[in-house]
């Protein structure tokens, strides 16, 4: 089906990406999307990798024999 871009603003940015690409428009808007698409990947990834750092790093935190939970637990780990 095709597409098609209203925006002469955004029709330019495709004709001026192709052109410095050596693309056709089709193929140039291909490759744009391909590109954000690795980049909101790469992103992803990223903000994943230090999400599992950051609970490593809360898990290696050692229990204090102190500490006082004032909650009771279900068996759920749930408070009661």
């Amino acid at each position: 089906m095709p597409i098609q871009i209203a925006n002469p603003v955004v029709v330019e940015k495709v004709e001026r990406f192709a052109k410095a690409k050596g693309l056709t428009k089709t193929a140039a808007v291909e490759r744009a999307l391909d590109l954000a698409l690795e980049d909101e990947t790469r992103r992803k990834d990223e903000l994943r990798r230090r999400v599992y750092a950051l609970l490593a790093e809360i898990d290696s935190i050692p229990d204090r024999p102190d500490a006082f939970d004032p909650l009771e637990w279900d068996e759920n780990g749930l408070p009661i």
